[in-house]
């Protein structure tokens, strides 16, 4: 059974909502018991299972704040969604081992998120834009 743009949206955007409110196992509850989390260009390199994606949302939380994603374009497909967005915040902590300073932060990220028959998030792949991360927090 295959899942419609307008039922795919509403887990992304639950999602996202639960990355908003900082909420840990919202996002969870999202994904599959055995998704695959892939930060591209992490040093952990991608994980399997639920708990496994955990560690990254608990930094990512208390590394970046006042989070909003706004979509900026979707494309679809049978059981997948290509998400490009845009992030913007502030960065109170160490976001990708970079020193935050509590600075504004903006950047876009691409995602591909494909799903399981009932519905949750079976992959997970986030392309993030680190030269804007860089130009913003790095050394002056």
């Amino acid at each position: 059974m295959s899942l419609s743009p307008v039922q795919m949206d509403s887990v992304i955007d639950e999602h996202f909502a639960f990355e908003a409110s900082d909420n840990v196992e919202g996002v969870l509850a999202t994904l599959s018991l055995d998704v695959e989390h892939d930060i591209v260009g992490s040093p952990a390199g991608p994980t399997r299972g639920r708990e496994s994606a955990r560690p990254f949302y608990e930094a990512l939380f208390a590394d970046l704040a006042d989070g909003q994603v706004r979509s900026l374009r979707r494309l679809y497909g049978e059981d997948f969604v290509v998400d490009e967005s845009l992030w913007r915040g502030r960065a109170p902590g160490r976001p990708f081992g970079i020193e935050g300073g509590d600075r504004p932060l903006e950047f876009r990220l691409l995602h591909v998120f494909e799903f399981a028959e009932d519905g949750a998030i079976k992959r997970e792949n986030v392309w993030l834009d680190m030269a804007a991360i860089l130009r913003q927090l790095g050394p002056a």
